[in-house]
């Protein structure tokens, strides 16, 4: 973390029945895809398997499980609200049965969030920080419920200051948001590790996450079998785990808040083994 002013953590935060109390230990996220072209090849079409695979994450560690149906690389061919609900709601409703977590929906989309927040779902999680349709914010705050805001970075200009663009962005994100109705102390923030920036810029996010502090809100990071470990390791999706693992004990080291995993018992692992190092740890502790 570079030196600076004290910034104190940020209040614990509900997300459906369970409170996030922030600065404790870093929280996990289990993921669970539900569209066909997934970067990581893991996305699942069957409802019933979905909620297999959100239990399985839960009893391998998850604290909350994030559920997405339209894909997120760069590739991705976009599809309208009608088609990723249709892909979303079984799968939705079934991990909504089968796991007692905060579930969290995936999209970018005002029909698609108001039908999976009405259905369920404990928050929302926006890739386009609710810079992608006028309409979220609105979504958001009538829900009531809290939000994962991500800088997204694609199609945008780079200032020349990879952490100066990123608080640049999701300010906007949290006025929008704040302008809306939704209160603040349910509102999260994420860089965007991999949304439009290349390996280098990556690397150096991740090098100065702690910087993102001082936007007084808790961090999530997901830099799950992601493209830049590729490029550093030569290693295809589904060989990225010790990869993964780096950069995770990395961010915790950093401060981070939560991680989003596919690989939710391995990384459960690394960062229970990272908060013991960074925030201290005692045999008499119950973990």
């Amino acid at each position: 973390m570079t030196s600076g002013a004290f910034v104190p953590q940020p209040p614990p935060t509900q997300i459906g029945d369970r409170t996030f109390d922030w600065g404790v230990r870093t929280y996990v996220m289990g993921i669970v895809n539900v569209a066909p072209d997934s970067f990581s090849g893991d996305g699942i079409i069957d409802p019933g398997r979905a909620g297999e695979l959100a239990l399985r994450h839960v009893e391998t560690g998850a604290d909350l499980v994030d559920i997405g149906a339209e894909s997120t690389r760069p590739d991705h061919e976009p599809i309208d609200a009608a088609e990723e609900w249709r892909r979303l709601e079984h799968s939705l409703m079934a991990v909504r049965r089968m796991v007692d977590v905060p579930v969290t929906v995936d999209t970018s989309k005002a029909e698609v969030a108001e039908r999976a927040l009405h259905a369920g779902a404990d928050a929302l999680n926006d890739v386009r920080g609710l810079r992608g349709d006028p309409n979220l914010a609105d979504v958001l705050a009538a829900s009531g419920k809290p939000a994962i805001l991500m800088h997204n970075q694609r199609g945008r200009d780079f200032g020349g200051d990879v952490i100066g663009d990123i608080e640049a962005g999701l300010t906007i994100s949290l006025e929008l948001a704040l302008r809306a109705g939704a209160a603040e102390d349910r509102l999260i923030v994420d860089p965007g590790f991999g949304f439009g920036w290349g390996p280098v810029q990556n690397l150096e996010m991740l090098r100065r996450l702690g910087e993102l502090r001082s936007l007084g809100r808790p961090l999530l990071i997901g830099t799950s079998r992601k493209s830049t470990i590729g490029h550093v390791l030569d290693r295809t999706a589904n060989e990225r785990q010790w990869g993964t693992a780096a950069t995770l004990a990395l961010a915790v080291a950093q401060g981070v808040d939560i991680v989003r995993v596919h690989d939710v018992d391995e990384m459960r692992q690394v960062v229970q083994m990272a908060d013991a190092v960074v925030r201290g740890w005692h045999p008499a502790e119950q973990q």
